[in-house]
């Protein structure tokens, strides 16, 4: 069983759990997940399950979408709204003033991870750490947001849409947005709605996956492989060729080709991804990752 799983993942389990229940489910221990979604959000959170277990580095990388909730006038020391409040203001912010705020956290920004986090310093997760009481100085990031829209202003709640890059913390973006307004902001809402073409329309449940396992519908949620990568440049080899790649050779293509990774398939059957290098006019390709079965 290779394929992709479109899972909802509600809120109040951790992206780990989802795994769990999967494996169970399917059976199946080769199951992993493309990114994981905090315990306090819910949205779309791609599974990969068998070979496709292989893909999960480049959907990990694909863009991600969020509506969220900026809360100003309170710090808490998570970011969110599981922590504690740690610092107040009473001051009034116009609305003027948050739509410029937004507008400045666009294109490449600077983001340092927040101590709650699964990021790793000295062998532990910082998250342990900070419920040990510790905090450790982290170097900022570097990250895009592509593109961020407030939906709406209510009071001191700002319900926003942001297209981001990968290793984005939307609950720091919150935290600094509010020192930027000159106040304080946490996340008080979060939900996935896009990861790379997986959307949240699509999502399915842990309790519809387990109807359709039951009544043996696996075609009604394994998604094939190749159509995490659409947005990828593809090449269609014939069969000489396919067997020429399948066992490690490189070949030669002719034509406008585009360099890098690309979806190989041959006579439309997917193989896997594969390497193109061009020299003095010729395409050479080469499979990175094999992901049919031989």
């Amino acid at each position: 069983m290779d394929g992709i799983i479109n899972v909802f993942k509600p809120k109040g389990i951790t992206s780990y759990d989802v795994i769990r229940m999967i494996k169970k489910i399917l059976n199946i221990k080769k199951v992993g997940h493309t990114g994981t979604l905090d315990p306090n959000a819910g949205g779309v959170l791609p599974v990969c399950v068998g070979n496709a277990t292989r893909l999960s580095e480049y959907i990990l990388n694909s863009k991600k979408e969020y509506i969220g909730e900026l809360t100003l006038g309170y710090e808490t020391d998570t970011q969110d709204g599981d922590g504690n409040v740690i610092k107040y203001s009473d001051k009034i912010v116009e609305e003027e003033e948050i739509k410029m705020a937004f507008e400045g956290f666009k294109g490449e920004i600077e983001q340092v991870p927040p101590m709650y986090s699964a990021i790793k310093h000295n062998g532990k997760k910082l998250y342990e750490l900070a419920r040990e009481g510790i905090n450790v100085e982290r170097s900022p990031r570097n990250v895009t947001v592509y593109d961020m829209n407030i939906i709406e202003i209510h009071e001191n709640k700002v319900l926003f849409k942001v297209l981001c890059s990968r290793g984005t913390y939307i609950r720091t973006l919150c935290n600094d947005i509010g020192t930027k307004l000159g106040t304080y902001g946490y996340m008080s809402y979060l939900l996935r709605t896009k990861v790379g073409n997986f959307v949240i329309e699509d999502g399915m449940s842990i309790e519809e996956l387990e109807k359709k396992v039951k009544n043996n519908k696996f075609e009604d949620f394994l998604i094939p492989m190749d159509e995490a990568l659409q947005d990828w440049n593809f090449v269609n080899v014939n069969d000489e060729d396919c067997f020429k790649l399948m066992n490690g050779l490189t070949i030669d293509l002719w034509g406008d080709l585009k360099e890098g990774l690309n979806r190989v398939y041959c006579q439309d059957k997917f193989l896997g991804i594969g390497n193109i290098k061009s020299h003095n006019n010729v395409n050479m390709l080469k499979m990175k990752k094999v992901l049919c079965k031989r």
